[in-house]
């Protein structure tokens, strides 16, 4: 399993190929292409790769899947004893994006097709039964 930390719009996030994120909205259309290379570290099975701060030829590749609003937070402020409240809302603005690939050096790290498991069962062994008498025991 490959992962990859992002800088985008102030936030780190740790992110995987095949997974969506919410991020700070972008202004890109819904199922454009958007590549990030502010990437601070890549783990590619066991190997790691750490920027200082940033890897240099280290790529993020996404997908902008839909544009949404967060949950609503309400900021309320009182003064005791004045009478004085204040009542605001507040939903911030996000972008769903899903991860494609995360490449180092023009060589990609695992995809999602690549971390996919495979759907095989193992073959149980054939048990053989023996014959079983009314006290329990086994006939010889």
């Amino acid at each position: 399993m490959s992962y990859a930390i992002i800088e985008t719009s102030g936030k780190q996030f740790r992110v995987e190929p095949g997974r969506f994120y919410d991020v700070d909205r972008m202004a890109i259309e819904e199922n454009g292409k958007v590549t990030i290379d502010r990437v601070l570290l890549i783990e590619d099975e066991g190997e790691v790769s750490i920027g200082y701060p940033f890897l240099t030829g280290a790529t993020v590749e996404a997908t902008v899947l839909r544009h949404m609003r967060g949950r609503k937070v309400i900021v309320y402020k009182m003064r005791p004893k004045k009478k004085t409240r204040r009542k605001q809302g507040h939903r911030q603005e996000l972008t769903r994006i899903m991860i494609d690939t995360i490449n180092l050096d023009g060589a990609s790290a695992s995809s999602a097709k690549a971390e996919t498991p495979q759907d095989t069962v193992p073959a149980a062994p054939a048990a053989v039964a023996e014959p079983v008498d009314s006290a329990g025991s086994a006939e010889a």
